[in-house]
Parts: structure tokens; sequence; C-alpha cells
């Protein structure tokens, strides 16, 4: 199955989500997460079913089965974990402070990349690590 890369970034009172293979296409939504992915399925659908009719031309793989991957800049990545994970989880997960986390999460400042790729593999880590525990 094709993956179709999303851009995922935090707005005021939600999400907003581009396309990296439909430039100028963006979707927003206030609300959560899961309404963004709703609005995006049927948003690219829409698109699909418009350029059919019009005879345009747009990306190939979305006449096939794909699947959207969803790239989160960190502001929105803490934001979506923020009433899963507290600072203090995040921060013996990460080993980044949770004042520095804080600032992360609301914009007051970005991460160099080395700190955004270990909040990401961190979050990786406990993922696979829950994957692995049976009952």
């Amino acid at each position: 199955m094709e993956k179709v890369r999303v851009q995922v970034a935090k707005t005021p009172e939600g999400y907003c989500a581009t396309v990296d293979i439909l430039p100028g296409f963006i979707v927003a939504v206030t609300g959560n997460f899961s309404e963004l992915k709703k609005e995006l399925f049927e948003s690219v659908d829409f698109y699909v079913e418009c350029a059919k009719a019009d005879g345009d031309v747009y990306p190939e793989v979305l006449n096939q089965e794909y699947e959207f991957e969803y790239k989160f800049d960190v502001e929105s990545l803490l934001f979506f974990y923020e009433k899963i994970l507290s600072k203090a989880a995040l921060e013996r997960l990460t080993g980044i402070n949770q004042k520095q986390l804080s600032h992360y999460a609301c914009g007051r400042s970005k991460p160099r990349p080395a700190q955004a790729q270990k909040i990401v593999n961190a979050l990786h880590t406990l993922g696979r690590d829950l994957l692995a525990i049976s009952v």
C-alpha cells in the first residue's frame, strides 16, 4: 500500500494539514486530530472526484489503495499527547527537562533537529515497549 505524506500542524483552535503530493492543498479543522483525519480523507476524495470530472491531472497514487503518513512538527506532537503523557513522563522518556518541553509544546521555542529526533525516538520506543506487552 502506498503512503501519502501529510504535514500536520497545530492551530489556535485545532489542526491543519498539507498533503505533500498536492501543492497548495490545505485542510484545517477546529477540534481534535481525529476530526482532521476524517476531514482529510473526505477532502482528498472530493478533490479526486472533482479532478476526474474536470479532466484535470492529479497524482496517480490517489487511484490506488493508499494510507496517510502523518508528520507532525514538535509543537503539534507534544500538544497531541498532552492529555496522555505528562511533562514529567516525557522528561523521563526523552531526557529533556519539563520546562524546555513546555517551551516546545506552546511554540515559544523550536527544538534543534537532534532534540526533535530524541522526542520522536522516545515515543517510538514507548510504542514498541507497549506492543511487546501481553496479558
